[in-house]
């Protein structure tokens, strides 16, 4: 999905200018048209110069909720809410959103727009405002929401942790093979050089290895960085992602547990939006622009027209072919019992704790086979470099 800065007017010509996400702009602009607003334009974020805002630090966001959560139960009125944490905010760049958020709601406008115009926070929040303002009971739905972030969040920090350990496995052996290369072994070609001896085909193999990486290791290095960031900057357009989600998803083992980190995300979100009054179509359409996974959004995103037509969630879900058997039969039972948030708050549940088994598991078989490849690595180039001197060595003893 694409964020979208749209300008329109509404049936009393009322000019509004907000941030969407959507696949195209044509879409967007279809979307309010039949919603019966006028579209005056609509543009890209991307080719707006400084339209787009910093995201703010999850932590900082969820202490700022708590503390507005607070105040209003406490009964102050939400501008002055807002315009007493504005003023107590460290953040420049925060403090400033939070400033034209207020100033906005002194003109009229919703808290769920003024938000959304700041282009900095996250649709589910935006989205979560709206049903709260809908329902007349925003203190209860600003609750839900933090606690979904809180669990979201706690999650995400555990995963994290998991990968810490591996990733700094990688690095040491990356290191350590590059030091090796461009320092040990030069000092070692130095010394063969001048004994002029006839070196064992593995010594000579390794001996240019070295003098490639200290003759051209900077070109090297620049080739990756560059291809690293076009790579980069390719991933983040929409084919990019797209097709980077279909790689991640059909690579085994990481794939599944990535769809089911991803469903689980899907379920939660779609839970609090329903819990929070918010119909099943609006909540289906915000859950699928909030996931990371493009595969897993367009698949939800396909639904909505299915869910449009009558058929259940479940039944639009697994049309898709892309969601567990499992998560599919747990939906269609919240669905028969009329409990379906609550039971998507379930489903979220059991594939989190999957998951988090699932890596588990495998962070346990990947670190040893690291250090076993780091050891290997480094008793072949060792065996390489001294070769030579114990066949020297074996020579002078006969």
């Amino acid at each position: 999905m694409t964020e979208f800065v749209i300008r329109l007017a509404d049936e009393r010509g009322k000019i509004q200018e907000q941030t969407h996400s959507a696949a195209t702009a044509d879409e967007l602009r279809s979307r309010f048209t039949q919603a019966g607003y006028y579209v005056y334009s609509v543009k890209s974020r991307n080719v707006l110069g400084g339209s787009s805002k910093k995201k703010v630090n999850l932590d900082t966001f969820l202490v700022f909720n708590q503390q507005f959560l607070t105040l209003i139960k406490a009964g102050l009125p939400i501008l002055g809410s807002l315009e007493l944490l504005a003023r107590r905010q460290k953040i420049p760049s925060f403090r400033a959103q939070l400033e034209d958020v207020g100033a906005r709601v002194k003109t009229g406008q919703s808290i769920s727009e003024a938000f959304e115009a700041q282009g900095g926070f996250s649709l589910v929040y935006t989205t979560t405002l709206l049903a709260g303002e809908r329902s007349g009971n925003l203190e209860e739905v600003l609750q839900r929401y933090l606690d979904f972030q809180r669990v979201s969040l706690t999650f995400r920090k555990k995963l994290k942790a998991s990968l810490i350990y591996p990733a700094l496995l990688v690095f040491m052996v990356i290191a350590l093979f590059i030091f090796l290369i461009t320092f040990v072994v030069p000092r070692f070609a130095q010394l063969y050089d001048q004994l002029g001896t006839k070196l064992p085909a593995l010594t000579v193999l390794l001996l240019d290895m070295g003098r490639y990486a200290q003759s051209y290791g900077i070109y090297i290095g620049i080739v990756v960085l560059t291809v690293g960031f076009l790579g980069y900057r390719w991933i983040q357009t929409e084919a990019g992602a797209t097709t980077v989600d279909k790689i991640r998803i059909r690579t085994p083992i990481v794939g599944n547990v990535w769809l089911k980190y991803q469903v689980g995300l899907f379920s939660r979100t779609l839970s609090t939006l329903l819990t929070g009054g918010l119909p099943l179509v609006p909540s289906l359409e915000t859950a699928a622009r909030s996931i990371d996974s493009k595969q897993i959004a367009i698949a939800v995103t396909r639904s909505v027209a299915t869910v449009q037509e009558g058929k259940g969630l479940s039944e639009s879900l697994q049309a898709t072919k892309i969601f567990p058997e499992l998560a599919i039969e747990m939906i269609e039972v919240g669905e028969s019992t009329g409990a379906l948030p609550q039971m998507l708050n379930s489903v979220a549940e059991f594939f989190e704790e999957d998951v988090q088994t699932n890596l588990t598991a495998a962070m346990s078989l990947i670190e040893p086979l690291i250090l076993i490849f780091m050891g290997l690595v480094v008793v072949t180039i060792l065996i390489a470099l001294y070769l030579p001197i114990f066949s020297l060595s074996a020579g002078s003893g006969q």
